[in-house]
Parts: C-alpha cells; structure tokens; sequence
C-alpha cells in the first residue's frame, strides 16, 4: 500500500474525509476508489460513494477478498443510512465472514452494527439483541466501542430502560472522548437528545402534560390504567 493510500485511510479513520479526498481525489485504482468512496459517503453524497464503491469492488483482484469485503460492508452502512431495507443482508453477512476468516476485527464488528441496526429498524429487537452479545468489544478501539454502546442504548430506548440507555451513552461519551472523531462524539450528544426528549403526552384528572422517556417508562411500571391513543 502506497503512502497516499495510507495516508487517506488514517484520514478517514480520523473522520477526515476533506483531508482523505486530498491524497486520493485523482486516483482511478482499487484502493483509491473505495477511499474515496468512503470519504463521499461520510460527506453524505450517498449516490456517489454507492457508485465509487461498486467500481472498487470490482476492480480488486480474485485474491483481494479483504478489500472486496469492506466495500460491502461500506456499501451496506450506505444502504442502512438510505433506509434501503431491501439491501441484501447476505451479502453482509457473506463479508463478514470472509472478514472474520482473515482476523479484520474491527470490520466484522462493523458489519455486526449494521446488521444490529438493520434489525431494530424492522422490529426485531430480541434478534438484534442475540447478535449483538456475540460481540466481545474489549480489544476494539474507541470508535468501534462508541459505535457499540450507541447500539446498546439504541436497544435499551426501545425497551424503555432508560438507566441501562444512560448508562450506555456514558459509555459510549468516554469512548468518543479517546476516538477523538467529531462526527462520532456529535452522534452521541444526538443520542442524549433523543433521550432527553418529550416521548409521550400524558392526559389524566383533566389535565395534560408531556413525558420523558423515564417517566413514560415508570408509568407503565405503575398500576395505572393506561390507554395509548
């Protein structure tokens, strides 16, 4: 691997994709493909970084599985932000075994976030929940461990057990904090949003007032006669 190609992964790595596109803006190779693939996706041009990484995905070598696996995975976690629900997840799932064959930890622990979110996104969280303890995150590095807790506390909101979500996101700011990934510690605050926002409108004894997830939680912990409406 050649200077600038290192130079642009670390980049991205660091959640530089200005600083990645600099080294590899004008490369047409496999490597410099996918970087910049990768770099147009943290930028949000999802279209392009789908078409880069397709390009790279097929100009890596029949000996190249590694390369050919993370474009998948890259091109997974662009389908995921789309909400393309109808990417195939065998595909993912074929990456991330060729991945876990050739010792890539912290990309099989990529492609296991994608697939855990894939399935809260469709309501399977108990099956989200199995796949996720599959994970041991102890010798990942921070930003795969920020990932990681991100994910618990997704699980955790959904369950409404908000200490363990808290619990989770505290986790997952310590994490941010060493990744030092701005994108990353940014994804945590919004996290802290969401948890901190009014989720339900409660109406009872003639007046009306808004929730927080703790409380909407402890109500239904309670004996109260509740009806969603």
């Amino acid at each position: 691997m050649d200077s600038l190609i290192t130079a642009a992964a670390r980049a991205l790595a660091a959640g530089d994709p200005l600083g990645a596109l600099k080294r590899v803006a004008l490369r047409d190779d496999a490597p410099g493909l996918a970087l910049r693939g990768i770099a147009m996706a943290q930028l949000g041009d999802l279209v392009r970084a789908k078409a880069l990484l397709r390009l790279a995905a097929r100009a890596f070598g029949p000996k190249e599985a590694v390369a050919r696996a993370r474009c998948v995975v890259a091109e997974a976690e662009i389908a995921l932000v789309s909400r393309d629900l109808g990417w195939p997840a065998k595909a993912l799932d074929a990456a991330r075994a060729t991945l876990e064959a050739h010792g890539d930890r912290v990309n099989v622990a990529h492609a296991r976030h994608l697939e855990v979110r894939r399935l809260l996104l469709i309501g399977r969280i108990d099956e989200a929940e199995r796949t996720l303890a599959k994970l041991d995150v102890a010798p990942l590095p921070p930003a795969s461990r920020t990932v990681h807790e991100l994910v618990v506390a997704g699980i955790a909101i959904r369950r409404l057990g908000t200490k363990a979500a808290r619990a989770a996101l505290a986790r997952a700011k310590r994490a941010a904090h060493y990744a030092r990934i701005p994108a990353l510690t940014a994804e945590v605050e919004s996290a802290y949003l969401v948890l901190n926002a009014p989720a339900a409108r409660l109406i009872a004894s003639g007046g009306e007032r808004v929730l927080l997830l703790e409380e909407v939680e402890a109500l239904l912990a309670s004996n109260a006669f509740v009806v969603d409406a």
